[in-house]
């Protein structure tokens, strides 16, 4: 079963609102403990016509995961260097779909000269996070009251860089 990474067009917005909803609402029960307000928050801009604007929109590249003609990841990148997508389906954990998406994203953004990739991690995530070499730099609180874990990654070695960013960004209406 090989995995196929394609940038994402606005046909997939179904399919990846459903990646989206089912890994948030399945895999990540630490981080949301069932709170259905919390749930509601989170769950509150993930529908298929706000997807299907975010994978339009010309400051984001946005990545499908597909194992045999199904999408089973999705991930968001915006041109400030914010991972603010990476999601996987349950039943795809652990199988190299989001190391995937994730090194997609990576060489993308050093196209885009982007030396410092940052994201906001749940729980759930963190340790997935920190395999691939992203830094722990303290907790942020999410737009829809979600304690995250900051974490960045430095991508070109040659180029210097604050991990502290100056400007922290919320995607609430937008991812």
């Amino acid at each position: 079963m090989g995995i196929e990474i394609r940038i994402a067009g606005p046909d997939d917005a179904f399919a990846a609102c459903d990646v989206l909803r089912r890994s948030i609402s399945e895999c990540c029960v630490a981080d949301h403990r069932n709170d259905p307000g919390l749930l509601k928050a989170w769950l509150g801009n993930k529908t298929p016509q706000n997807v299907a604007s975010w994978f339009v929109s010309p400051a984001n590249h946005v990545l499908i995961a597909e194992r045999d003609g199904v999408v089973v990841g999705v991930a968001l990148l915006t041109q400030a260097g914010k991972l603010s997508l990476c999601y996987v389906l349950p039943e795809a954990l652990y199988c190299g779909v989001g190391k995937a998406l994730l090194q997609g994203v990576e060489a993308q953004a050093r196209a885009w000269g982007v030396s410092v990739l940052r994201l906001n991690s749940t729980v759930t995530a963190s340790k997935f996070y920190e395999r691939n070499g992203y830094i722990l730099a303290g907790k942020e609180m999410s737009c829809y009251g979600l304690e995250c874990d900051f974490f960045w990654k430095k991508l070109n070695a040659t180029e210097a860089c604050d991990p502290a960013p100056g400007k922290r960004f919320c995607h609430c209406s937008g991812q």
